[in-house]
C-alpha cells in the first residue's frame, strides 16, 4: 500500500502561511531533501488553493510527469489534474491502495486535518524554518485526538533549516 506523506514547511511557531498569506519566508537557497522525496512519490494531494497558489511558479514546477489530485468543489478535472469534489475520503482510500509510489499531501489545511483525523497520513516531513511569524494559518487545527508520533530521521541544515520525519504509532 502507498504511503501519504504530508510534506511542507512550517515555521518555528507552527504557521504553515504567514498572517497575509505570504510564503516569503520559506527558504529557496537549496532543495533541502526535496529532489531525493520527489523520486518516492507519483501523485499529489492538495486543496484548491494550494494548486491555485503552485500554478504561479508553473515554470518552475518540480512536478512533471506526477498526477496531481486537487480537493476541491469549484474547479474542474483538466490535463494536468484531477479533482476530487465528493466521497473525497473514500476516493482518497481507493488512490491510496492502487499500485504506485508514495503520496505527497502538499497543502490544504483542511485537507490535512480530514486525512490526519481519518488516520490516512502515515509519515510527517516538516521543514522547520528558524523564524517566528508570530500569525497566519496554523499547520494543524481541529485535530479531534491525540496523534502519537516517532522520529524517523532529521537533518539539520547549515542555514538553520531543521527536517524532521515523524510517523504515527
Amino acid at each position: 500500500m502507498r504511503k501519504i506523506v504530508l510534506g511542507l514547511a512550517v515555521s518555528l511557531d507552527g504557521f504553515i502561511e504567514g498572517p497575509d498569506g505570504e510564503y516569503d519566508w520559506c527558504f529557496t537557497d537549496q532543495d533541502y531533501g526535496l529532489n531525493e522525496f520527489l523520486k518516492r512519490i507519483d501523485a499529489i494531494f492538495m486543496g484548491r488553493k494550494s494548486f491555485e497558489e503552485a500554478q504561479k511558479y508553473k515554470g518552475v514546477s518540480p512536478w512533471k510527469g506526477i498526477k496531481i489530485y486537487v480537493v476541491s468543489n469549484t474547479m474542474k478535472s483538466s490535463d494536468e489534474t484531477e479533482v476530487i469534489s465528493s466521497d473525497v475520503i473514500s476516493k482518497i482510500k481507493n488512490i491510496k491502495n492502487e499500485k504506485g509510489k508514495d503520496i505527497w499531501l502538499f497543502g490544504g489545511a483542511e485537507l490535512t486535518k480530514s486525512l490526519i483525523n481519518e488516520n490516512l497520513v502515515d509519515e510527517l516531513w516538516l521543514s522547520i524554518h528558524p523564524v517566528i511569524l508570530g500569525g497566519g494559518k496554523p499547520l494543524f487545527q481541529n485535530i479531534k485526538e491525540r496523534k502519537n508520533l516517532k522520529l524517523k530521521e532529521h537533518k539539520i541544515y547549515s542555514t538553520g533549516l531543521v527536517s524532521l520525519v515523524y510517523q504515527p504509532f
